[in-house]
């Protein structure tokens, strides 16, 4: 369950490119599972994008009425899918020792692939000089600390932005490294909608 989400999108009045929805409509990522989420917004509320907002009912700060439900990358309005690797590369920085967790305790998946390769544009190269390095040098403490250990390497959280927006825009991927995968059709993402601000909608 997500309890909070960064928000891509507000639309005061509604999807221009629905003539039958009128009422005010938010997109937004949650911070834990990176879930994209379509949000109604409380009555005159207004919302930026970028902005860390609540999402339980429990929490009178919550700008939210309620969670309309999980919903799939080409649902999202085009503005929603602009914002989105930027949205995420703020939310990844914001987590960094969560992301240098993965970095530094990533293993194998199979006896030929490591769970680094997962990453876009990692090459087994490259793999072997960050495990060779964290093997010399112990383990990463900063995104910084590895471009700089690293020399092949590049701003490493673009790594992890490009993998959770690939794990958005296809969630048939075998491996889910970062994304909540989505539910069978007949559940409902969130157990129930218990928590959230009304049901959501099953995926």
């Amino acid at each position: 369950m997500e309890e909070h989400a960064f928000v891509l999108d507000y639309l005061p009045k509604g999807r221009p490119d629905d003539p039958r929805r009128k009422d005010p409509v938010a997109y937004g990522v949650g911070d834990k599972n990176f879930v994209v989420l379509e949000l109604v917004p409380k009555p005159g509320v207004n919302l930026l994008v970028g902005d860390r907002i609540g999402l339980l009912k429990e929490d009178p700060t919550a700008p939210i009425e309620f969670v309309r439900g999980r919903i799939r990358y080409e649902e999202m309005t085009h503005a929603a899918q602009s914002e989105l690797p930027f949205v995420l590369e703020q939310m990844v920085k914001a987590q960094e020792e969560r992301f240098m967790k993965f970095f530094n305790d990533a293993g194998p998946i199979t006896t030929r692939m490591h769970m680094l390769e997962l990453l876009p544009g990692l090459g087994k190269k490259l793999m072997w000089a960050i495990l060779e390095e964290k093997k010399k040098g112990g383990p990463f403490k900063s995104f910084s600390d590895m471009d700089t250990r690293v020399k092949a390497l590049h701003q490493p959280e673009k790594l992890i932005v490009n993998r959770i927006t690939g794990e958005i825009q296809n969630p048939g991927e075998k491996y889910h490294l970062f994304v909540l995968p989505p539910a069978p059709e007949h559940e409902s993402y969130g157990g129930g909608g218990g928590g959230y601000r009304g049901q959501q909608r099953g995926r």
